[in-house]
């Protein structure tokens, strides 16, 4: 398995984010204020805060939500096309 770089992540908007999130298979719940609820029929749930879908997200934010909420492996964001 490999260790994911976040800080080379750096450039991945809400908008790709949300994007893979939906070919995960994750579905629009719910929205309060600038937080976008995502829930998977598995029970994973990922919130997404952005206030424009061009915004980007600290190494930080990107590892809760990917690592934390949506439990993405290395192997799955190289087959959501986010990670090459």
């Amino acid at each position: 398995m490999n260790r994911l770089n976040y800080s080379k992540l750096r450039s991945i908007t809400a908008r790709e984010i949300i994007s893979a999130l939906i070919k995960d298979g994750f579905y629009f719940d719910r929205q309060s204020g600038s937080h976008q609820q995502y829930y998977h029929q598995d029970g994973r749930r990922v919130s997404v805060s952005f206030h424009h879908p061009g915004d980007t997200f600290s190494p930080k934010i990107l590892k809760s939500m990917v690592e934390k909420q949506a439990k993405w492996t290395y192997e799955d964001l190289k087959r959501l096309k986010i990670a090459l």
